[in-house]
């Protein structure tokens, strides 16, 4: 205990010394922190996490994390937090690609590309479901051709989130195109800047466009970059998503969280544009439903947090996380609904005078919300996961 109380000491003094003021204290969605990772901050703050092994805490300091026990992790997160630092880095090479590697990577693999998920100068993009291939994902029709030591790809992915903005693309591609469906699938590496990739980005209603088509027209992967076995790319896959649904679910650092108070956002919000009665929101419905919504939020919290530290190995729950996911997803979406709710006309803005920015934030908070219960599996998806692999009902 007092080895790791000198860890938060030392640390406290690390993060506030080389910590900048500007990437303390920010709050942006995720579609956005491409803006928020290419200013001068961020580019220092990246560099000085990254020597000291702290974008990727609890990998080996062979690939460039920082080898820190889970306890020691934790302290960190909660420095940083205390402080309320931005995570130097981001994305799905430190969420999904990167674990996926430590478990099913080679020696080879490992070297090559997990230091630059390290120090984050490489960013990562998923390419997984297809026009003909979403929920039905084994569906999947991108067919990569072995020639010599290297596979040639054509097809489209969809959906693929930041890939503008992506350095390199794991993805499953078809390998064996008279095999069954979830068969035949391979799970390859590949360069987004290469002539054979093309990236056209995807209007959503919220304004923004963080997902992309990607085409593949006689794209490259080499076959030093195929993960695991030939043909045998569809456990690798379902592995990651579960790295992916454990993150958006809540599981990823749940652990370490500080028990702390919290003002409740949404009571604040009913205060404000309902107005009170003796102290207590004016509207018994609004009471009731936002009761509930913060009974059923703090226990998923805990749950959450209870799962993850009893998970002592400190591995990836597996089919579990689609309960995680399911239920993160659900009420992420009814947080931002019933916020943009509370403030009548005034959560309708999308622009123009007579709104807050915080109004307007709220509007497209709502819109995004629409797709969290979509991206890493839609609710159906997990429905059924949860029904055939967590309570092992008949097909």
């Amino acid at each position: 205990m007092a080895d790791l109380e000198t860890f938060r000491a030392e640390t406290r003094s690390w993060l506030e010394a080389n910590c900048p003021d500007e990437m303390r204290n920010l709050s942006f969605h995720w579609e956005d922190a491409h803006l928020i990772y290419s200013t001068d901050a961020a580019e220092v703050w990246r560099e000085r996490m990254a020597e000291q092994g702290w974008i990727a805490p609890m990998w080996p300091k062979a690939y460039g994390g920082g080898g820190l026990t889970r306890e020691e992790a934790t302290v960190l997160s909660q420095e940083m937090g205390r402080i309320k630092a931005t995570a130097a880095s981001s994305g799905m090479g430190l969420t999904m690609i990167g674990p996926t590697l430590l478990e099913f990577g080679t020696e080879a693999q490992k070297q090559r590309h997990l230091p630059s998920i390290c120090d984050g100068t490489i960013r990562w993009c998923q390419g997984y479901s297809e026009p003909g291939a979403g929920s039905d994902l084994a569906a999947l029709q991108a067919k990569a051709v072995i020639e010599g030591d290297q596979f040639v790809i054509n097809g489209q992915k969809i959906w693929t989130s930041g890939a503008q903005y992506a350095d390199w693309m794991f993805a499953l591609v078809r390998t064996d195109p008279d095999a069954p469906k979830h068969e035949g699938i391979s799970f390859v590496l590949l360069d987004m800047h290469q002539t054979g990739v093309s990236v056209k980005p995807i209007g959503l209603i919220s304004g923004s466009s963080p997902f992309c088509e990607t085409f593949l027209d006689n794209a490259i992967a080499h076959r030093e970059d195929l993960v695991g076995e030939l043909n045998k790319g569809w456990a690798i896959g379902k592995r990651l998503l579960q790295f992916e649904r454990s993150g958006i679910g809540g599981l990823s650092g749940a652990a370490n969280r500080k028990k702390v108070v919290k003002k409740n956002v949404i009571a604040d919000l009913a205060k404000q544009y309902i107005g009170t009665t003796n102290g207590k929101i004016a509207d018994t419905e609004y009471r009731d439903k936002i009761l509930k919504q913060t009974m059923t939020e703090k226990a998923f919290q805990l749950t959450t947090a209870r799962v993850v530290q009893e998970n002592q190995s400190g591995q990836t729950p597996g089919a579990t996380t689609s309960i995680f996911k399911l239920v993160g997803s659900t009420l992420a979406r009814e947080s931002a609904s019933l916020k943009s709710e509370l403030m009548g006309v005034q959560g309708l803005g999308w622009e123009g005078q007579g709104f807050e920015s915080s109004e307007l934030e709220a509007t497209r908070n709502w819109l995004n919300s629409r797709a969290v219960t979509i991206y890493g599996g839609t609710n159906e998806v997990q429905m059924n996961i949860i029904g055939k692999r967590v309570l092992g009902l008949p097909d």
